[in-house]
């Protein structure tokens, strides 16, 4: 692994650049060295990168820590060790705060130098692994990974890239498997806070005596068991986003203590007197009727108007019965990859089943369903008898039909008619091994009239089949 790290040596001494030259070598660096700033910055202009720089403060034609900062401008990753035999706070300070990783007196012990040496890369590689951490929650939560092309999901995406920009606190509504915390991180990691922590908490999950603790930490000795300080969410949030699940379950003397915060932007730790303060953007979800909780006083009015500045609800499943033939697509795709499944599809008659299916657990529930299926057929199309009885009890009435009656209550006419539509594409789709001209010739449609729609719906093939 060391052998990968290459490693410039910047010193006027030619002494100490020959012995430190000799130890790094021996450790299976790769190492460069030169006696000025001039030739520093001439071998740090080539292509390859630099992992590490050890830089005298004093150079002959030039100060250490410009000669740092030019290195950083062209290798943003690199650490820097700055080496000095004239050590004072000041410089050290100075030094750490143009960004070096060290600052080391001469002279030095070399098995020291090689343990602040092994802490600097291991620092570097940290800082990578977060970086593509971060680029790959990015990739995740884009707008255009949420699955749906329904007029509803629509609305929400749409409100989601609006407020994203903003610090103003959201609160999202919506029944229980809904995704409320998938639109959370998709408003964070597409926020300018997006470097910084995504917090979730639970309210409902933690008993009201420890949530305190939990949101806003406590300090030494401030209750039976407190043996140490500990940073609450707000504190580990900071620069980030803080998400409060289930917020309707939050007691009123902390719906009171969560006022302050949101109010003023600060708060204390439990058992201190210190005040913090709250660098955070707020995003608050429920499952319940929060006015209705007002209502009846068991949530603090006040707090209502202001978790919801900015108000999301999102549509429960059965709201958006058209994204289900896309969503099913979706979660099989991701099975079949994370699972080593192959499963191709489903038939029309389980498809419909399925499009009929109130779905009370809403895309959790459908979600948890797909990877059932993957873990128990494995391979090829599930078929009606494949879905648990309670699915398969929901096929009385076919998607279109001659008899088909229209509910009492009414029913949306576009949703209905881009929900077949899906059927119809992913079966033909399905059927012809994502063959789009052989899809295109079964639906007697223009080849280019299917790839449109097919982009449009976001449909995408499993890895294996042909396109």
């Amino acid at each position: 692994m060391q052998a990968q790290h290459r490693v410039l040596i910047v010193d006027d001494e030619s002494s100490l650049r020959t012995a430190l030259f000799r130890v790094l070598d021996r450790q299976g660096f790769s190492v460069i060295t030169a006696n000025s700033r001039k030739e520093a910055e001439a071998l740090a202009a080539s292509d390859q990168p630099l992992d590490l720089a050890l830089v005298d403060l004093r150079l002959p034609d030039g100060d250490g820590i410009e000669l740092m900062q030019k290195l950083r401008a062209t290798h943003p990753a690199i650490q820097v060790i700055i080496l000095t035999g004239h050590g004072s706070i000041e410089l050290a300070v100075r030094a750490t705060q143009h960004g070096a990783f060290h600052f080391v007196t001469k002279p030095f012990n070399m098995e020291e130098l090689l343990s602040i040496v092994s802490r600097a890369l291991s620092h570097k590689t940290l800082q990578q692994e977060n970086q593509q951490l971060r680029s790959a929650l990015h990739r995740k939560y884009r707008f255009d990974n949420i699955v749906g092309q329904g007029e509803e999901i629509r609305k929400v995406l749409a409100m989601v890239e609006r407020v994203a920009d903003s610090d103003s606190t959201v609160l999202v509504t919506g029944e229980s498997g809904t995704g409320k915390e998938l639109i959370a991180k998709a408003i964070h990691y597409n926020s300018p806070r997006a470097s910084k922590a995504f917090v979730p908490i639970n309210c409902g999950a933690i008993p009201g005596e420890l949530l305190e603790s939990e949101l806003f930490g406590h300090v030494k000795g401030a209750f039976t068991g407190a043996i140490s300080n500990r940073a609450g969410r707000f504190e580990v949030a900071s620069g980030g986003t803080i998400f409060l699940d289930e917020i309707g379950e939050l007691s009123l003397p902390l719906q009171v203590k969560l006022l302050r915060v949101l109010q003023e932007r600060r708060f204390e730790p439990v058992g201190s007197a210190k005040t913090q303060e709250a660098d955070v953007r707020v995003i608050a979800a429920t499952n319940v009727d929060l006015v209705k909780a007002v209502q009846r006083g068991q949530f603090r009015e006040d707090l209502f108007y202001r978790l919801n500045v900015i108000p999301l609800p999102i549509p429960s499943l059965k709201a958006r019965r058209g994204d289900i033939p896309l969503l099913l697509h979706h979660f099989v795709q991701h099975f079949n990859q994370t699972k080593n499944r192959n499963l191709t599809g489903f038939s029309s008659e389980s498809l419909e089943a399925l499009y009929h299916y109130p779905w009370p657990g809403n895309i959790r529930e459908l979600e948890n369903l797909v990877e059932r299926l993957a873990i128990l057929k494995g391979s090829g199309v599930v078929e009606l008898i494949d879905l648990p009885e309670h699915y398969r009890s929901h096929r009385a009435v076919p998607v279109v039909s001659e008899s088909l009656e229209i509910p009492d209550g009414g029913m949306d006419f576009n949703s209905a008619v881009d929900a077949y539509e899906n059927l119809l594409i992913l079966q033909a789709l399905e059927k012809t091994g994502w063959n789009r001209n052989q899809a295109a010739a079964l639906l007697k449609l223009n080849r280019t009239t299917l790839v449109e729609k097919i982009k449009k719906k976001g449909l995408r093939p499993p890895p294996e089949a042909s396109a």
